[in-house]
């Protein structure tokens, strides 16, 4: 049986949570500068974890992640932003923030994990 990749999972889901909240604010708010923004760097975390389960090497492996940790980042510098100026609710930003937060977490403990393992 194949063991479930938590990250790639999460990441999948956090994905079409940032599409879905992309759609909602070019919809309802009339926002799109900030939306396209959000749009790209929310997305393309899930993609850079996909690249790197075929990673040529660990060096690469730890490299597409922090590629993924620096998105993930942009993501929640972008949905401040977005709660502040009050295109999402208190309540809209706390439950998709959290979600990035769980992620953000899981790559860094994934990459400190990597980097231990070939230092040893």
């Amino acid at each position: 049986m194949k063991e479930e990749n938590i990250i790639k999972k999460k990441s999948f889901e956090f994905a079409i949570r940032i599409v879905n909240l992309y759609q909602y604010l070019i919809e309802s708010k009339k926002e799109f500068v900030m939306s396209k923004q959000i749009l790209r760097s929310g997305t393309s975390v899930g993609a850079m974890i996909r690249e790197s389960e075929h990673a040529q090497s660990k060096a690469d492996f730890i490299h597409k992640l922090a590629i993924a940790q620096k998105e993930i980042n942009e993501t929640i510098y972008w949905l401040e932003l977005l709660s502040v100026t009050n295109y999402l609710s208190n309540e809209e930003f706390e439950s998709i923030n959290s979600d990035a937060i769980e992620i953000i977490k899981l790559i860094t403990s994934i990459i400190i994990t990597t980097k231990k393992n070939i230092n040893n």
